[in-house]
């Protein structure tokens, strides 16, 4: 399937053409029937004739857009998104002023690929059909329309149709299908509550696919999808490329609004300001600067926004620049977005552009976006790849963490780091001081030994491994000395790593505590009933001042239990 949106000027038989298509009559709207005149959206399909002239061939969704000039906004709604034009002139009257309007906009929002019909061909005769022929090819030379076809059409009588609709064929099977990168958007072009079903949004698909309950985002509300509908059938699931209306639980159809985008909101970094390229039309009769009143038409929205043009004061007619857009509020956006810029004040279209930063770190004054990934990840310095594939697209692998990181930035934090762990005291440097990405880099440095918290130079052994403390505790066995004298950090540190233990203000060496639990294991076997603390300290050859800490030791790790003034075996208690 693909999407075509039609455009030209307005009494020109978009719709006409489209009913003729189709069967269906896109102005929906009473007062378009009654004035005859195109005012919103409309929205058709149909399977085109396969070779043999039966249904069978290929599937076009038709966008038909207004054009009336006063109803630019909504023409300017219907063209983003889709996969091709269906351009229009009408040969009773040639080329208009909002032919020239629509195929500049066609241009800046991207399209490459349409066909160009010239309806009430039965109005005119042969001589004057062929002029306006030339005369419209003169006005799509040097633009994406410049060699394609331009199909006579009646839709009134039906001439041409059968010609038109092998020239849609022929559009469809080359024009490129949608791209499917895995994460779905969905600009709304109409929302409404049908009745029994609630809030149903429709637009055109792009970037991904959805299912029936999926949790997406509308704006700031969280949505579930409780139907899919494409061309009036339910389906299950939905792939880009088509026109799909979605029943959403979770928000109101007045909470929703054309312009707002459905989203996986894990997938997207709304923004409020983004990089672009400027292309201003030649047409225009003044420069482009930060003085003015603008309107983003982006998606299927109008947008206010403000303009700073980069690296100059403005943009001369027919050049191309860069600038920075200030929006309202924020939008999921991606490099390659297209949009459209109108002046208000002067209601005329300025030129438009690409997206490329939707989340620019550098002053405007120092500037220069382009859509390089390696330039957004030297920008930013350190970006979690999760956050870098949402704001780019482009999928990278972490090189420290979670990070990409830039090389220049790694170095630099890794040189600061050598130099905080050669200047640490002798315990090293406290890994928990240093804040998370610094503790990922710290981790990968060659020649930095991390253990128990605590970072220091590879080469330089553990000072506290071979503490004189420690040493004399391992010989006192179970009548250690005092700590007097001792560090208290270091003191801290060595119970931290259980290279001593510490009870009621006492501090043993390991084996002392298996010292004493052999001997608890020795008295147990001679009295299964249990010991008391004075046999304790005199199996151990101890005093009651290390004895009383002692067995509270063994019985807080399970090797005995208290049971009045006796201890009995524990769970733990070694064989």
């Amino acid at each position: 399937m693909r999407v075509v949106a039609t455009a030209g000027h307005v009494d020109h038989g978009k719709s006409s053409l489209v009913r003729a298509l189709t069967g269906t009559d896109p102005d929906r709207l009473e007062e378009e029937r009654r004035r005859g005149l195109t005012i919103d959206l409309g929205f058709a399909h149909t399977v085109l004739p396969d070779r043999f002239g039966l249904p069978g061939g290929e599937g076009i969704s038709f966008v038909d857009v207004p054009g009336h000039v006063r109803f630019l906004r909504n023409m300017l709604a219907g063209v983003g998104g889709v996969d091709a034009c269906m351009f229009v002139v009408a040969a009773t009257e040639g080329w208009k002023p909002q032919s020239e309007e629509h195929l500049r906009i066609l241009e800046l929002v991207g399209l490459r690929h349409g066909i160009v019909v010239l309806t009430k061909a039965d109005l005119v005769d042969d001589e004057w059909r062929a002029l306006q022929e030339l005369d419209v090819r003169d006005h799509l030379a040097g633009t994406f329309l410049a060699d394609a076809p331009i199909v006579p059409v009646s839709a009134t009588t039906g001439a041409g149709i059968a010609g038109l609709q092998e020239a849609l064929t022929a559009l469809v099977r080359t024009t490129p299908a949608a791209a499917d990168s895995g994460r779905p958007r969905l600009w709304i072009d109409r929302v409404f509550a049908a009745k029994g079903s609630g809030t149903v949004v429709t637009g055109t698909l792009t970037g991904g696919g959805v299912r029936l309950d999926d949790t997406l985002a509308a704006g700031a509300h969280v949505v579930r999808v409780r139907g899919i509908q494409s061309h009036g059938e339910h389906c299950s699931e939905i792939a880009p490329g088509n026109r799909v209306a979605l029943n959403l639980v979770g928000a109101v159809h007045t909470e929703l609004a054309r312009g707002q985008a459905i989203v996986r909101a894990a997938q997207w970094r709304p923004t409020q300001r983004f990089d672009a390229s400027l292309t201003v039309l030649p047409a225009l009769a003044h420069t482009v600067s930060r003085r003015g009143a603008y309107l983003a038409y982006i998606g299927a929205g109008e947008f206010p926004v403000k303009l700073r043009v980069l690296g100059t004061e403005a943009l001369a007619p027919g050049s191309t620049g860069l600038v920075r857009l200030h929006l309202a509020g924020a939008l999921p956006l991606l490099p390659g977005d297209r949009y459209v810029l109108r002046e208000s004040g002067r209601d005329e279209t300025v030129g438009g552009g690409e997206v490329l930063d939707v989340a620019p770190v550098l002053p405007a004054s120092k500037a220069t976006p382009d859509r390089d990934v390696d330039r957004v990840v030297r920008e930013h310095g350190w970006i979690e790849a999760t956050d870098l594939e949402a704001l780019t697209g482009d999928s990278r692998t972490p090189t420290i963490g979670k990070w990409v990181v830039h090389p220049q930035r790694a170095a630099a934090m890794a040189h600061h780091l050598r130099a905080s762990v050669a200047a640490a005291p002798d315990l090293g440097l406290e890994v928990a001081t240093l804040d998370e990405r610094e503790r990922a880099l710290l981790a990968t440095l060659d020649g930095i030994a991390i253990d128990g918290g605590r970072a220091r130079p590879a080469e330089v052994r553990d000072p506290l491994a071979d503490h004189p403390f420690v040493a004399a505790l391992a010989a006192a066995g179970a009548a250690p000395p005092d700590a007097t004298g001792i560090d208290r950090a270091e003191l801290r540190e060595m119970v931290r790593r259980g290279l001593v233990v510490e009870r009621e203000g006492l501090f043993f060496h390991a084996t002392a505590i298996d010292t004493a639990a052999r001997a608890a294991a020795a008295l147990l076997t001679g009295d299964p009933a249990g010991f008391t603390m004075s046999q304790f300290r005199e199996a151990l050859g101890i005093t009651r001042k290390h004895a009383v800490p002692l067995g509270t030791e063994l019985d807080a790790r399970g090797i005995t239990r208290r049971r009045g003034d006796l201890r009995i075996a524990g769970p733990k208690l070694p064989g």
